[in-house]
């Protein structure tokens, strides 16, 4: 589950925090108990990336259907 620390995180704020643990982890030369800490941290990163993403790709969606529709109902009104 994420914070709310997390939920305040920008997409761009959690990619980069993500990206530094991901380099930590392939660095290695970490315990156990601290591999499994970043791990955790980088699933609760990637959920909230991914929460952006869907976001925005929603935003998307919406703008393009909207713009369809006006370019059919430009056109319906076109031919009569």
């Amino acid at each position: 589950m994420t914070s709310k620390v997390d939920e305040a995180l920008g997409y761009e704020q959690a990619r980069d925090e993500l990206i530094e643990v991901v380099r930590r982890l392939e660095a290695g030369g970490t315990t156990l108990e601290e591999s499994l800490a970043l791990w955790e941290r980088g699933e609760e990163l990637a959920k909230v990336c991914r929460r952006w993403l869907e976001g925005a790709r929603a935003r998307l969606d919406a703008a393009l259907a909207e713009e369809s529709q006006e370019q059919e109902k430009d056109a319906g009104s076109g031919s009569e």
